[in-house]
Order: structure tokens, then sequence, then C-alpha cells
């Protein structure tokens, strides 16, 4: 795993059809068989959600999220914030 992740927070602009949710889908079965996505899901309360996305540069990440069709289709804003990996494996952030 790298040393960031680039976590991709999203929040709602309108309704969300189970068509773009399908194709949302989609983008995260391609992104996981690419070993690009970490993990993701929806807030509890449905105001939006994250994408924890494994790329090797900020700019690839957003790139990656301008191709989520709940972007791309305007159904959701994003903004990705970078998040220095802390872990047993690097004493928990001691050894970066």
């Amino acid at each position: 795993m790298n040393k960031n992740l680039y976590v991709m927070l999203m929040e709602n602009k309108k309704p969300l059809t189970i068509a773009v949710v399908n194709r949302h889908v989609e983008h995260l079965k391609t992104l996981d068989k690419q070993q690009k996505l970490y993990l993701c899901g929806p807030f509890i309360d449905y105001s939006g959600g994250m994408v924890i996305l494994n790329t090797d540069t900020l700019e690839e990440a957003i790139i990656l999220a301008k191709k989520d069709p709940f972007i791309s289709e305007n159904y959701k804003t994003f903004e990705i914030r970078t998040l220095e990996v802390a872990n047993k494996e690097n004493n928990y952030g001691l050894d970066i």
C-alpha cells in the first residue's frame, strides 16, 4: 500500500436514481479490479459518502473521482483529502 491514501468526500446535490447508483457501482468495481479502491460507502444519514482511493498521486485520484458517475453527472460534489497512512507497519506514523 502507498504511504498516502486519497479520501474522496462526496456531498449530495440532487436525489439519486437507481440507474446512476448502478453506474456508480460499476465504476467502483472497475476501481477494485485495478486495485485502486481501498474502501467506500455512504454516510449513515445518506448526506453523501466516501471513497478511499489507493493511487500513486493526488492527480490520479482526482482523475478517477471525476470519472465517477455521481460526479460526472452532477449528482454529488466532491473534495479529495490526502490521508497519511499510520498503522502498525510504520509505528503509527512515527517511522514515516
